[in-house]
């Protein structure tokens, strides 16, 4: 049972890696598994056989998630958009009081204040900036043709590192960044989502391995960054416990305004559309602290 409950955490983790201005990080704050799964990543080379019993139930919920994902909800997005970003929102709000208990009785002062508005800031900064910027559905007057060039092959390479911080940094949504740099429908939808929609059932093998192409440096990207950043993190939390969890509070409280901030999840709303928007919200609350067991870390 322990082991089917990691991997419906790990689908929550992987659906919010391919939603923009849904963190994975805070999804995995908001079910209390976040110290144990940065531990665990940080120390699977030396403690190889412990951290990839802990890992390996999240991993395989965060790849079945991220590929169903890629092609259900891109329809879900486009039919409910309100009841499934009110969804996140749930789970989001519903990590709150998890967040608090790991600084409650500690001394908050005003440079953890400024810490909290800073990242706020951060979270809420570059949705501004694509807001700004959209044009219809896509970033920058289009999205990026993905073509299998030395150049492209290290910008995909750079982008993977970049989305990866949505899976390590609570607040932080990988997506988002790929939606700003004009990769989000080309590399997300359209490469992963198609690959599996499209072109295997197609038989297209040609299409196939040129989506490959596109997702193998990506991938490999995404792996970098986690362990990078998860060893950074490891160490905030070690030395400045108090001011990084007020920084990941910042981001948290932020992503729900980011996320209300896109205006094309308003369209067509009508009076069910909005109680089905207030169930959902109640659904996500209810299902993190329903999965927001298990806080113990994977240290002994």
């Amino acid at each position: 049972m322990k082991w089917f409950l990691d991997v419906l955490r790990g689908m929550v983790i992987g659906l919010a890696n391919v939603i923009p201005g849904v963190s994975g990080g805070t999804m995995m704050v908001s079910m209390g598994i976040y110290d144990k799964l940065i531990w665990s990543i940080n120390h699977l080379f030396r403690e190889f056989r412990k951290c990839f019993r802990i890992l390996l139930p999240y991993f395989v919920g965060m790849a079945a998630a991220i590929i169903l994902g890629s092609v259900a909800l891109k329809v879900a997005f486009e039919k409910y958009p309100l009841p499934t970003n009110t969804l996140f929102i749930g789970l989001i709000l519903g990590s709150l009081p998890i967040i608090v208990q790991q600084i409650r009785g500690e001394r908050i002062n005003a440079g953890c204040v400024v810490i909290f508005l800073i990242f706020a800031a951060l979270v809420i900064i570059p949705k501004v900036i694509a807001n700004q910027t959209l044009v219809g559905d896509n970033i920058n007057g289009g999205n990026q043709a993905l073509t299998l060039d030395v150049i492209h092959i290290l910008i995909y390479l750079l982008l993977g590192v970049i989305a990866s911080a949505s899976m390590v940094i609570p607040g932080i949504s990988g997506s988002m960044m790929l939606k700003i740099f004009g990769y989000y429908e080309p590399i997300v939808t359209q490469t992963l989502g198609g690959t599996f929609k499209d072109a295997i059932p197609a038989g297209n093998w040609s299409l196939v391995l040129h989506n490959i192409g596109v997702l193998l440096p990506f991938a490999v990207g995404i792996v970098i960054g986690i362990f990078g950043v998860a060893k950074l993190i490891e160490v905030l939390l070690k030395k400045w416990k108090v001011y990084t969890y007020c920084g990941i509070l910042g981001m948290v409280v932020a992503s729900p305004a980011v996320i209300l901030m896109d205006a094309g999840i308003y369209e067509g709303f009508n009076a069910w559309i909005g109680i089905a928007a207030a169930a959902a919200l109640v659904l996500g609350v209810f299902c993190a602290v329903k999965l927001g067991g298990d806080p113990e870390p994977a240290k002994e």
